[in-house]
């Protein structure tokens, strides 16, 4: 998922643990029990610190990232004879560098996470460890906590290859004070999204922020407007349906939008440009993903004076397009115990709901139902609501070659945008090239 940065950060972050005399036998009260990763003894009472080694992950270099080196700490409490690094790095780079460390007998990396697009061909190419054997030895880790369409990305061929991180799933961010002035309800339907942009385009300030920057972004936004009229991107067999009336409907919508509601030469805009537009008062309101809201409204943040004044609602129709990142290991991985170890702790119930406080990301269901976590977090409303958006959800592509297929559509949506094609043109283009990719050709 290529994700906004907001601010910068170390690039490698690494705690060295050493041994301590006291508190190495058990894991601390405030921490999940943890029962030995397969290969372990199978003793309950066996310490943790029995699995030692040093992992290194590598990790998008965003501000989650940030949140889980910043629990590394207790994380060594409870594996004291772990060390973990963490190799931090832009989107753009994480692909290539995992791909390399998968093709040599000395890996770079013991743990990894994955893009939700890589799931399939990185598992299906016998890349990825599965993790079932693993999980279900992990005594309360309750895998069917997360939102089905989390783990649906992660089980290739009946099995599981990933552990959900981070949700990527979208919503429509808006304004409260200015839906509240206009009278307005978040729209259901995509006529109202249509109305209700229009309405809040006025005062020097546009209607909707939207990121029809080709590739990736524009397809991962314009897919909301397909399930809203009522379209899909693959049928039950997998195979590309983008070929239909639906399409056709959804991008003439967004192509009017975007020449009557949205900010001027916002052609090549991504998700960054958007938020700075809507938390500078620029435009009303977004698609976008989630967890911008919290950023929104954290004072001293993107919002500015306006903190506090963004909620969230599901994007019209109800329907979101969903990414997300997982753990993995590596099938090369020397560490595996070690990178179990690591990964069952962090997302334990317990550890997910420390993650979640500190700004990450929620993906267990009984976390984003926490009323601990709607008070030290971002209150009961966005949690819920997010948890709305991960329950109907789906992701771009699901097959072979997934992201060069995200993006051929991707080219040709903004093509059209653009009145570089028809919006005949660019849907017969993106189905197309789409199935080909798909197909390896």
């Amino acid at each position: 998922m290529r994700t906004p940065t907001f601010g910068a950060m170390a690039v490698v972050v690494a705690l060295v643990t050493t041994a301590c005399s006291s508190g190495a036998g058990s894991p601390s009260p405030t921490q999940a029990p943890v029962t030995p990763a397969p290969g372990q003894s199978a003793d309950a009472s066996a310490p943790p610190a029995t699995i030692s080694g040093d992992i290194k992950v590598i990790m998008e270099q965003v501000p989650d990232t940030d949140v889980v080196a910043a629990m590394l700490a207790d994380f060594n409490k409870a594996y004291p004879d772990v060390k973990v690094t963490i190799d931090g790095m832009t989107y753009d780079q994480m692909r290539d560098r995992i791909v390399s460390s998968f093709l040599t007998p000395q890996p770079t990396y013991d743990m990894i996470i994955v893009d939700n697009p890589w799931m399939y061909d990185f598992a299906s190419g016998g890349f990825l460890e599965p993790l079932d054997e693993r999980i279900a030895a992990t005594e309360g880790y309750a895998y069917d906590d997360y939102a089905a369409p989390l783990r649906d990305i992660a089980t290739v061929d009946g099995k599981i290859y990933g552990v959900p991180f981070y949700n990527y799933g979208l919503g429509l961010i808006y304004r409260k004070d200015l839906y509240q002035a206009a009278g307005l309800l978040p729209p259901t339907a995509l006529d109202d999204l249509v109305a209700v942009a229009t309405k809040l385009n006025t005062g020097g300030r546009t209607g909707l922020a939207m990121q029809p920057q080709k590739g990736y972004k524009i397809f991962e936004e314009w897919g909301n407007y397909l399930f809203a009229a009522g379209g899909s991107i693959q049928d039950a067999d997998n195979k590309v349906a983008l070929d239909s009336p639906e399409a056709r409907r959804a991008l003439q919508t967004y192509i009017d939008l975007y020449k009557s509601v949205a900010p001027a030469n916002s052609l090549n805009w991504a998700f960054d440009e958007a938020l700075r537009a809507v938390g500078s008062d620029q435009a009303a309101q977004m698609i976008s993903y989630n967890w911008m809201l919290p950023t929104l409204n954290k004072p001293g943040g993107p919002g500015g004076d306006l903190a506090g004044q963004f909620a969230l609602a599901p994007v019209p129709g109800g329907k979101a397009i969903l990414g997300a990142w997982y753990w993995s290991i590596p099938s090369n991985s020397t560490q595996k115990d070690a990178a179990w170890a690591f990964i069952s702790w962090l997302t334990s119930k317990e550890q997910d709901t420390q993650r979640v406080i500190a700004g990450g990301a929620p993906v267990r269901e009984s976390v984003m139902t926490d009323p601990n976590v709607w008070a030290k977090g971002f209150g009961q409303d966005y949690y819920e609501t997010a948890a709305k958006i991960l329950a109907n959800s789906a992701p771009l592509a699901d097959g072979p070659n997934a992201e060069e297929s995200i993006n051929v559509v991707g080219d040709a949506l903004n093509a059209a945008v653009a009145g570089q094609l028809s919006v005949d043109e660019a849907i017969k283009q993106a189905a197309t090239n789409m199935q080909a990719v798909l197909d390896g050709q």
